[in-house]
Protein backbone atom coordinates (compact mmCIF):
# COMPACT_ATOMS: atom_id res chain seq x y z
CA UNK A 1 0.00 0.00 0.00
CA UNK A 2 1.05 3.61 -0.87
CA UNK A 3 1.42 6.21 1.07
CA UNK A 4 -1.25 7.94 -1.14
CA UNK A 5 -3.63 4.76 -0.33
CA UNK A 6 -3.55 5.63 3.12
CA UNK A 7 -5.01 9.25 2.34
CA UNK A 8 -7.93 7.44 0.48
CA UNK A 9 -11.11 5.23 1.24
CA UNK A 10 -11.05 1.81 -0.16
CA UNK A 11 -13.02 1.83 -3.66
CA UNK A 12 -13.13 5.59 -3.83
CA UNK A 13 -11.08 8.72 -4.39
CA UNK A 14 -12.23 10.22 -1.40
CA UNK A 15 -9.58 10.92 1.56
CA UNK A 16 -9.89 8.48 4.83
CA UNK A 17 -12.31 10.07 7.44
CA UNK A 18 -9.25 10.58 9.46
CA UNK A 19 -7.69 12.81 7.31
CA UNK A 20 -10.84 14.61 6.20
CA UNK A 21 -10.88 18.60 6.77
CA UNK A 22 -14.56 18.49 7.44
CA UNK A 23 -14.64 15.77 9.71
CA UNK A 24 -11.23 16.81 11.56
CA UNK A 25 -12.98 20.14 11.91
CA UNK A 26 -16.30 18.59 13.41
CA UNK A 27 -14.15 16.80 16.40
CA UNK A 28 -12.40 19.41 17.55
CA UNK A 29 -15.22 21.15 17.41
CA UNK A 30 -16.40 18.52 19.67
CA UNK A 31 -13.18 18.74 21.98
CA UNK A 32 -13.96 22.62 22.34
CA UNK A 33 -17.51 22.60 22.67
CA UNK A 34 -17.85 19.80 25.00
CA UNK A 35 -16.87 21.36 28.37
CA UNK A 36 -18.71 24.84 27.61
CA UNK A 37 -21.87 22.35 26.98
CA UNK A 38 -21.07 20.88 29.93
CA UNK A 39 -20.63 24.27 31.64
CA UNK A 40 -23.87 25.31 31.06
CA UNK A 41 -25.78 22.90 31.66
CA UNK A 42 -27.26 23.73 34.93
CA UNK A 43 -27.97 27.23 33.16
CA UNK A 44 -30.88 28.71 31.20
CA UNK A 45 -28.41 28.80 28.37
CA UNK A 46 -27.77 26.60 25.62
CA UNK A 47 -23.94 27.35 23.84
CA UNK A 48 -25.97 29.18 21.00
CA UNK A 49 -27.41 31.47 23.40
CA UNK A 50 -24.15 31.62 24.77
CA UNK A 51 -22.58 32.61 21.97
CA UNK A 52 -25.75 35.39 21.36
CA UNK A 53 -24.64 36.69 24.39
CA UNK A 54 -21.13 36.77 24.00
CA UNK A 55 -21.89 38.57 20.36
CA UNK A 56 -23.85 41.27 21.98
CA UNK A 57 -21.71 41.89 25.24
CA UNK A 58 -18.69 42.20 23.18
CA UNK A 59 -19.96 44.43 20.43
CA UNK A 60 -23.09 46.16 22.07
CA UNK A 61 -26.26 46.42 20.65
CA UNK A 62 -26.65 44.95 16.98
CA UNK A 63 -28.54 44.16 14.06
CA UNK A 64 -29.81 40.34 13.56
CA UNK A 65 -27.77 40.18 10.43
CA UNK A 66 -24.93 40.84 12.38
CA UNK A 67 -25.15 38.57 15.25
CA UNK A 68 -25.96 35.61 12.82
CA UNK A 69 -22.97 36.36 11.44
CA UNK A 70 -20.89 36.99 14.51
CA UNK A 71 -22.81 33.48 16.14
CA UNK A 72 -22.09 31.59 13.40
CA UNK A 73 -25.67 30.87 13.14
CA UNK A 74 -28.44 30.92 10.63
CA UNK A 75 -30.93 33.64 10.44
CA UNK A 76 -34.07 31.47 10.50
CA UNK A 77 -32.47 30.03 14.03
CA UNK A 78 -31.33 33.20 15.10
CA UNK A 79 -34.78 34.43 15.29
CA UNK A 80 -36.24 31.25 17.14
CA UNK A 81 -33.36 31.82 19.55
CA UNK A 82 -34.03 35.68 19.82
CA UNK A 83 -37.62 35.10 20.45
CA UNK A 84 -36.96 32.38 23.60
CA UNK A 85 -33.99 34.70 24.82
CA UNK A 86 -36.28 37.51 24.54
CA UNK A 87 -38.98 35.67 26.62
CA UNK A 88 -36.08 35.19 29.32
CA UNK A 89 -35.69 38.48 29.50
CA UNK A 90 -31.99 37.97 28.46
CA UNK A 91 -31.93 40.95 25.23
CA UNK A 92 -34.53 43.01 24.08
CA UNK A 93 -35.28 44.07 20.23
CA UNK A 94 -36.21 47.54 19.44
CA UNK A 95 -36.95 48.83 16.05
CA UNK A 96 -33.60 50.48 14.20
CA UNK A 97 -34.66 54.16 14.08
CA UNK A 98 -32.93 54.40 10.23
CA UNK A 99 -34.77 51.39 9.04
CA UNK A 100 -37.82 50.47 10.99
CA UNK A 101 -37.75 46.77 9.35
CA UNK A 102 -34.59 45.91 11.01
CA UNK A 103 -34.70 45.31 14.55
CA UNK A 104 -31.83 46.30 16.72
CA UNK A 105 -30.61 43.21 19.63
CA UNK A 106 -29.32 44.60 23.37
CA UNK A 107 -28.10 42.37 25.72
CA UNK A 108 -29.83 42.92 29.57
CA UNK A 109 -28.92 42.85 32.91
CA UNK A 110 -29.79 39.08 33.27
CA UNK A 111 -28.15 37.96 30.21
CA UNK A 112 -25.23 40.17 31.53
CA UNK A 113 -25.60 38.01 34.80
CA UNK A 114 -25.25 34.94 33.00
CA UNK A 115 -21.74 35.68 31.35
CA UNK A 116 -20.83 37.03 34.68
CA UNK A 117 -21.48 34.07 36.45
CA UNK A 118 -20.06 31.84 34.22
CA UNK A 119 -16.90 34.03 33.40
CA UNK A 120 -14.21 32.53 35.85
CA UNK A 121 -15.23 28.89 34.67
CA UNK A 122 -15.33 29.70 30.70
CA UNK A 123 -11.74 31.53 30.91
CA UNK A 124 -10.31 28.31 33.03
CA UNK A 125 -11.88 26.23 29.95
CA UNK A 126 -9.52 28.05 27.57
CA UNK A 127 -6.54 28.13 30.20
CA UNK A 128 -6.86 24.34 30.14
CA UNK A 129 -6.88 23.79 26.72
CA UNK A 130 -4.20 26.21 26.04
CA UNK A 131 -2.20 24.27 28.86
CA UNK A 132 -2.80 20.85 27.22
CA UNK A 133 -2.31 22.26 23.36
CA UNK A 134 0.38 24.75 23.93
CA UNK A 135 0.49 28.28 23.98
CA UNK A 136 2.24 28.24 20.57
CA UNK A 137 0.23 25.76 18.95
CA UNK A 138 -3.22 27.24 20.30
CA UNK A 139 -2.39 30.74 18.63
CA UNK A 140 -1.19 29.55 15.45
CA UNK A 141 -4.50 27.48 15.12
CA UNK A 142 -6.42 30.53 15.65
CA UNK A 143 -4.55 32.20 13.25
CA UNK A 144 -4.65 29.54 10.90
CA UNK A 145 -8.40 29.23 11.10
CA UNK A 146 -8.70 32.76 10.56
CA UNK A 147 -6.48 32.33 7.41
CA UNK A 148 -9.05 29.68 6.64
CA UNK A 149 -12.37 31.86 6.86
CA UNK A 150 -10.82 33.92 4.29
CA UNK A 151 -10.41 31.41 1.34
CA UNK A 152 -13.83 31.83 1.21
CA UNK A 153 -13.91 35.27 0.15
CA UNK A 154 -10.47 35.08 -2.10
CA UNK A 155 -12.44 34.12 -5.07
Amino acid sequence: MSNDDTFKAPSSNLRRTNRSLPIALLRARETVMGPVREMLSGSSVNEQKWRVLRVLEEGGAQDQNTIAQRACLLLPSLTRILSAMEAEGLISRRADAADRRRSIVQIEATGLTILKDHAKEAAGLVIDLRKRYGDEKFEQLLDMLEDLQQVDGAD
